[in-house]
């Protein structure tokens, strides 16, 4: 999983839970500058982001075809209306016809019934879609705040180291002045200085580029400056249950396998709709009619009253030979039913190699971590003594600059290690229902 580079701050106190950083948090309003914590970040992006928002509209398209599937049993009416005036030699008369017509289907061989339950699956289905869909954005939205608050902490921590490099290369400085420290020694101690400089430099620029990934995924306006809240505390746990516990809930309630399960559905529903094309159609029709010919002669009201009839009727269609169209419905629709099938089956697969990637992911960030806790503690230790050793006189640059570098190396172990455990553990409760915070 790619992840991160390097930053630090606070080892041991943020290590045990130790209160670190600032929870402050203000809303966008006329000033473009603003802080969010993850939460906020999390919330903006499922009521903002456009995808998202899409599927929205899917989910309430498809629940208008839900609704008009369920009036399709209802009765169909419509009026017929026709009017106009025949301007005869000696009179002008009225001429019309005027009528109202009914059908109702009683029998469909299950098409409207069956439609009605797969409209609703699919309404169901868009849905799932949603959740899918926010739960990649959250995984998306958390990488990104884990990787700012790394480049925040790699900041602070370069920021001090180069500190340090001034204090030793003002001392190494006096120390030239005072004929115990060689010039090289002191052209070392520059370099060292120069190049901490140029770390922070890069770890500045880290931060922007991942602000501004954070702030592209969020589709904040160009103008805005967005800054991330750094939390109060940020252990590292222990997962929440085991692989199995984990593939088991994720099999049963993850929204991409409900999809899958309900694509299944929808294809014997579509099967069960092409049979219907073998089984006959009743529909009930009724109509009432009058008409005037506008003749005149007769006498409008008179005619209209002699004219009018009303009708009631049944319809039954019996399909025959349909040129095989119902044929090759069926035959499509078992295909479908294999494809969704197949579907489903590559959604459980692909789903419980992700979570075994990611138990495996938590079990190796765990061991890095601890490993690092250990080579970090050495390398500080010895570290501090070199330092004290350079001022005092009693080592020389280069014993020195190889501990700040072994040191260095491992600070920068240790902070991948956390984070990369960090991010893989809220993953991996992820899967098993545990929201990230």
């Amino acid at each position: 999983m790619q992840f991160l580079k390097i930053s630090f701050l606070g080892l041991w106190g943020f290590t045990l839970g130790i209160p670190y950083g600032s929870r402050a948090q203000t809303a966008p309003s006329g000033d473009s500058s603003f802080v969010w914590d993850l939460s906020k970040c999390l919330d903006y992006a499922r009521k903002n982001n456009i995808q998202l928002n899409k599927l929205r509209l899917s989910q309430q398209s498809g629940s208008q075809d839900y609704f008009l599937s369920k009036y399709a049993q209802w009765p169909l009416v419509s009026a017929q209306l026709s009017h106009a005036l025949t301007h005869y030699p000696s009179q002008t008369a009225p001429q019309g016809s005027y009528g109202i017509n009914g059908s109702l289907t009683l029998y469909s061989g299950g098409l409207l019934k069956n439609d009605i339950r797969q409209k609703k699956l699919l309404v169901d289905s868009y849905g799932l879609n949603v959740q899918e869909q926010e739960n990649n954005l959250t995984l998306q939205i958390v990488q990104e705040y884990l990787s700012i608050l790394l480049s925040k902490e790699n900041i602070i921590y370069l920021t001090e180291l180069l500190s340090t490099s001034q204090a030793q290369l003002k001392l190494g400085e006096q120390q030239y002045q005072a004929g115990t420290l060689a010039k090289k020694d002191l052209a070392i101690l520059q370099a060292q200085l120069a190049a901490d400089k140029y770390s922070l430099v890069n770890a500045q620029n880290l931060k922007r580029y991942y602000l501004l990934n954070l702030k592209q995924l969020l589709l904040l306006p160009v103008v805005s400056q967005l800054d991330v809240a750094e939390p109060d505390t940020m252990a590292i746990g222990a997962p929440a249950a085991s692989l199995q516990t984990v593939e088991d809930f994720a099999l049963q309630n993850r929204p991409e396998i409900r999809n899958a399960a309900i694509g299944v559905k929808v294809a014997q529903l579509e099967l069960a709709k092409a049979r219907s094309g073998y089984k006959p159609f009743i529909t009930a029709s009724g109509n009432l009619f009058s008409n005037y010919p506008g003749i005149p002669s007769q006498v409008y009201s008179k005619t209209l009253e002699n004219n009018f009839y009303q009708q009631v009727g049944v319809l039954l269609s019996i399909p025959i030979f349909s040129k095989k169209i119902n044929d090759v419905n069926v035959e499509k629709s078992k295909i479908g039913i294999a494809q969704a099938g197949l579907d489903e089956t590559n959604a459980k697969t692909v789903l419980l190699q992700s979570i075994e990637q990611s138990y495996i992911a938590v079990l190796n960030a765990q061991s890095q971590f601890e490993a690092a806790v250990e080579e970090l503690t050495a390398t500080t230790e010895s570290y501090r003594i070199a330092a004290e050793q350079l001022r005092i006189g009693a080592a020389n640059t280069v014993e020195y600059l190889q501990q700040k570098t072994l040191f260095v190396q491992a600070m920068q172990q240790y902070i991948q290690a956390k984070y990369s455990a960090i991010l893989n553990i809220k993953i991996y409760k992820f899967y098993h229902g545990i929201p990230i915070q």
